[in-house]
């Protein structure tokens, strides 16, 4: 039986064998007319294979680009375009290396860090005080989203003094927004935080108070 793991590799996968197939029987035709003429056919089957992409720019050349690449730049046509070189092919490009920063506190993620880190450069005055206080209330609301049983201002003060390198701190008469009205922020429509517990929990049935006629007429029953 022949298998996949025994026969040659695809060049291109996305045309299949049938395709390398033809290809390399290109090869083996010593008239050049009929081996162009042949080519020509063959590269309208690669068309109708992905005919997707006939609205893309020099759509032709690149699936002549392609049957030369597919035949080990070896075919030897007269066809529309300038046979590519076996240099000029593109190789696989280089690994991207995910970025890995350090982050002291992964909860308020990366561009917090970045915002802390511009705000140490305004001068000391007014605008800086609210940017620094607006800053302190999303570290708030962003340690709420991880953590809702217990949060204060000396906590959130401290994180800010962490991430800043001590360069932010909050005037001792400044405070924050309180923790119901960020939570209430959170829970707002279009967010995704959970809904009331009070809401969830299902009221314990009581027969006395249910007005349908099954428990009614049972009621009834009792009593006679």
């Amino acid at each position: 039986m022949d298998y996949n793991s025994t026969r040659d590799k695809l060049i291109i996968p996305e045309y299949g064998r049938n395709v390398q197939k033809m290809a390399a029987f290109l090869l083996t035709i010593e008239d050049r007319e009929k081996r162009t003429n042949m080519a020509k056919a063959l590269v309208n089957v690669m068309a109708q294979l992905h005919p997707d992409q006939r609205d893309t720019a020099d759509y032709k050349r690149k699936l002549w680009d392609h049957l030369h690449i597919i035949s080990d730049f070896k075919l030897d046509v007269d066809g529309p375009f300038p046979a590519p070189l076996p240099e000029d092919r593109i190789g696989r490009p280089q690994r991207i290396p995910y970025p890995q920063e350090a982050i002291k506190f992964r909860p308020y993620g990366k561009n917090i860090a970045k915002m802390i880190e511009k705000a140490t450069l305004f001068e000391d005055g007014p605008e800086k005080d609210a940017l620094v206080k607006n800053i302190a209330n999303h570290l708030k609301k962003s340690y709420l989203n991880w953590n809702r049983d217990s949060v204060n201002d000396e906590l959130i003060t401290d994180h800010l003094r962490d991430l800043s390198d001590g360069k932010l701190k909050l005037s001792e008469d400044m405070r924050l927004a309180h923790t119901n009205d960020l939570l209430s922020r959170n829970t707002g429509p279009g967010t995704n935080a959970p809904q009331n517990q009070s809401n969830n929990r299902r009221k314990k049935f009581n027969p006395k108070n249910d007005k349908s006629s099954n428990f009614r007429d049972l009621r009834n029953r009792k009593k006679n």
